[in-house]
């Protein structure tokens, strides 16, 4: 039993896939699938049931994942301490962001941090907020720069970066763009078109609306902004998506005395130790903050 093979192991049981761990350990299916044989034999157990397609965690894996993610935990921790104290700004930086945040608001952060410290390798992974704060907690990711949740997070470290206004629109041919003023009432007599209800956006709208004791008639669900607003540029439905997001296509919808927007920023674990290198970007990003 080695570092590598727990590291097969908890990605597996968190994916519940053996593919998918291999494309984020950046390693083979079949090598993948020898770690766990490797480990199930010399544990002389079976630690996930494979039927069909499903992968669940057997009695056994489920006793061994809490103990490998803390042997996990312990390790990076104690290679991060180490690798601290000769001072230098190097390694690999394992971050999660959104698709939408990667593309909007890290470009120019990412540059600069590449241009001063080039001996960092970044690991990027685009994956939804949500997905991010629980490889945080996993140890699988040392920062995440996402959409932050309503409420404190009970566990980890939160630090707002910008605050992103919210805005309903639709496409400038639906019934509702030529209205002066629009209802939320008016919205639940159309469909929508939003991320799902895992998601940070999603329960601001959806609170919104059952505070008015509405519901929404949901037309399609993607966490992918872009696509939503594709599919809300061509008429399919109504939508709510960061002001910057208006163009030609879209018209924002006058709702008067409504104004919803998101916290983005940097999420953290504040029992793991943090490296040169995630100190450097969290300045970068702090100096961010002050510029907005």
């Amino acid at each position: 039993m080695d570092i590598a093979t727990l590291q097969a192991f908890t990605t597996v049981a968190d994916t519940r896939s053996f593919s998918e761990a291999a494309l984020r350990l950046h390693l083979t299916q079949p090598a993948i699938s020898k770690r766990i044989a490797l480990l199930e034999s010399s544990l002389n157990c079976q630690l996930f049931d494979r039927i069909g397609r499903q992968i669940n965690l057997t009695e056994a894996g489920q006793a061994l994942l809490p103990r490998a993610q803390r042997i996990l935990f312990e390790m990076e921790d104690m290679r991060r301490e180490l690798s601290n104290l000769s001072g230098a700004v190097s390694g690999v930086l394992k971050i999660g962001t959104s698709h939408h945040i990667g593309l909007h608001r890290l470009p120019p952060i990412l540059k600069t941090f590449s241009r001063l410290y080039p001996e960092v390798k970044l690991d990027i992974q685009f994956i939804d907020s949500e997905m991010a704060f629980d490889l945080i907690m996993q140890g699988q990711l040392e920062l995440g720069i996402v959409t932050l949740p309503p409420e404190p997070h009970p566990t980890l470290h939160t630090r707002m970066i910008w605050n992103d206004p919210l805005a309903f629109m639709v496409s400038v041919e639906h019934p509702l763009a030529a209205q002066r003023k629009v209802a939320l009432q008016d919205l639940a007599n159309y469909p929508a078109i939003l991320p799902s209800m895992a998601t940070f956006t999603r329960r601001i709208v959806e609170k919104l609306f059952q505070e008015q004791s509405l519901k929404i008639e949901l037309a399609i669900s993607t966490n992918y902004l872009e696509t939503i607003k594709m599919m809300s540029a061509i008429g399919l439905g109504w939508t709510v998506l960061p002001e910057t997001m208006l163009d030609r296509e879209m018209r924002r919808l006058p709702i008067p005395n409504i104004a919803l927007d998101r916290a983005l920023g940097v999420v953290f674990h504040p029992g793991h130790s943090l490296s040169n290198a995630a100190k450097a970007i969290l300045k970068l990003l702090d100096e961010a903050a002050t510029k907005v």
